[in-house]
């Protein structure tokens, strides 16, 4: 019963030794939805944030990518000489794999619950241990299910 809590709990320590603000802020949403489902028996922000926070993530994710076109900091002819460079290339390509990888990780973790723990764990190492950041859950998974894609090919 109180599974959920020691282990939210270990994720807000581990964030705050590891000064990882984003994770902590994440995580205590989390336990004030958890406790507000224990109190009052309202279940339906934690559902709601379930259903549809990645989609809310995406789209705020989204919108701060594209301030820099809206003050001005990028041009439409910045991003047409983002085809000209070595580096505006590589760029539209992890773009296009990143997007590939996080469309495919959806449904991979819809279908398949289970492999949630070990990306979170995964992402979680890569923020603690390597200074990364928490947006790893989504294209971690799209990245499982090529793997997964790519050894269920070649057996």
């Amino acid at each position: 019963m109180y599974s959920e809590y020691l282990t939210l709990g270990l994720v807000l320590l581990l964030s705050i030794i590891g000064h990882n603000m984003t994770v902590v802020y994440a995580t205590v949403i989390v336990l004030v939805l958890k406790v507000g489902s224990q109190l009052f028996g309202v279940t339906s922000a934690m559902t709601y944030m379930g259903t549809h926070g990645l989609n809310l993530g995406i789209i705020v994710l989204t919108a701060a990518v594209l301030i820099p076109i809206a003050d001005g900091t990028v041009t439409l002819s910045d991003m047409i000489d983002s085809f000209k460079t070595p580096i505006g290339i590589v760029g539209i390509t992890a773009g296009l794999l990143a997007a590939i990888a996080g469309g495919a990780g959806v449904p991979l973790m819809q279908s398949n619950p289970h492999v949630i723990p070990a990306l979170l764990v995964g992402t979680m190492a890569g923020v603690f241990f390597f200074k990364g950041l928490a947006v790893g859950p989504l294209i971690a998974a799209g990245f499982t299910y090529f793997v997964m894609a790519l050894f269920s090919h070649f057996q």
